[in-house]
């Protein structure tokens, strides 16, 4: 199978390419830079130049593959809308294509479990949170990758943990190290009890390559290894790993010490992922995020050099 990935030299998109190129497929990866394209031949990939704003080059991307593996986003939080409205309009673009082309062609588009946001363990059939603001942006997302199903398309969405983990950026927590390191302590909010689940970017990238293979159209899938870790375990972790005091601060000073990421850190976000286990028979075998925040930490440090 030859795939087209967007993001393809992100922090899991890498880890996608390695995970299609070891099964067997081809991958022909969207880069923005020289430096993408070099990284994408080292693995073995062919890149494609381009951005997610040039519509002709997606189209062209998706028409040449038998699968596309939509993984960029532009993380604009101040345009944040815009953001939302780029990713639609790329989903559009190469969902076309797919559909106009007809034959089992698969598209699978990344969303996350944090527009599910709930007190209980969200599951794959629950539908994001339009009370929600970030859900009510972001969500519209979904629909329209699985409305695709309807054309033909072995249309499925992907949805993230909040912290996907590992050798890099590792999402929230990674934002945890740093935030840490800039202000002298490891924080949460409160008793700490909120939760994240959790997943390691190679277990995630095992997702994305299963539903490229076997989804049934209008398929969702959880990539989460861990239901729900105590984001006080996590900060507690990045203090021990920093040496630097873990201190819980009141809820109404959360900005002021997180910045936007105050929203993960005020977050209960916790998800199943047992309908993805049993229909794709994914089996997540990589560390915990507890397990990876030695080498989260280190990252962070090396950035801040």
């Amino acid at each position: 199978m030859r795939v087209f990935v967007t993001g393809s030299t992100g922090f899991v998109g890498t880890a996608v390419v390695n995970e299609l190129l070891s099964a067997g497929h081809q991958v022909l990866g969207l880069t923005r830079s020289d430096s993408g394209a070099d990284k994408l031949k080292a693995q073995g990939a062919e890149p494609l130049h381009g951005t997610l704003d040039d519509l002709d080059v997606l189209k062209k991307g998706a028409a040449e593959c038998d699968a596309v593996i939509h993984l960029a986003f532009v993380h604009d939080f101040a345009n944040f809308a815009k953001s939302c409205a780029t990713d639609r309009a790329a989903i559009e673009a190469m969902g076309s294509v797919l559909a106009a082309a007809g034959g089992d062609r698969a598209l699978v588009v990344t969303s996350g479990t944090m527009l599910l946001l709930s007190r209980k363990p969200a599951t794959e059939t629950d539908a994001p949170d339009t009370d929600n603001a970030f859900a009510a942006a972001r969500g519209p997302s979904e629909s329209l990758c699985l409305g695709f199903a309807k054309q033909g398309v072995r249309a499925s969405v992907v949805r993230l943990a909040p912290t996907v983990h590992g050798p890099g950026s590792s999402g929230f927590t990674g934002m945890f190290a740093s935030i840490a390191m800039q202000k002298g302590v490891s924080a949460y909010v409160g008793e700490g009890q909120n939760r994240w689940c959790a997943v390691h970017r190679d277990d995630a990238a095992k997702v994305y390559r299963l539903a490229a293979e076997k989804t049934i159209a209008g398929s969702v899938f959880h990539a989460v290894a861990e239901e729900g870790v105590p984001v006080r375990e996590i900060a507690t972790e990045v203090g021990k790993c920093l040496g630097v005091p873990v201190v819980s601060i009141p809820a109404e000073e959360a900005e002021s010490h997180f910045g936007w990421v105050q929203f993960a850190a005020l977050a209960d976000n916790t998800a199943s992922s047992a309908l993805t286990r049993e229909q794709l028979g994914w089996v997540p075998t990589a560390p915990t995020v507890i397990e990876d925040i030695p080498i989260i930490v280190d990252f962070a440090r090396s950035q801040s050099a």
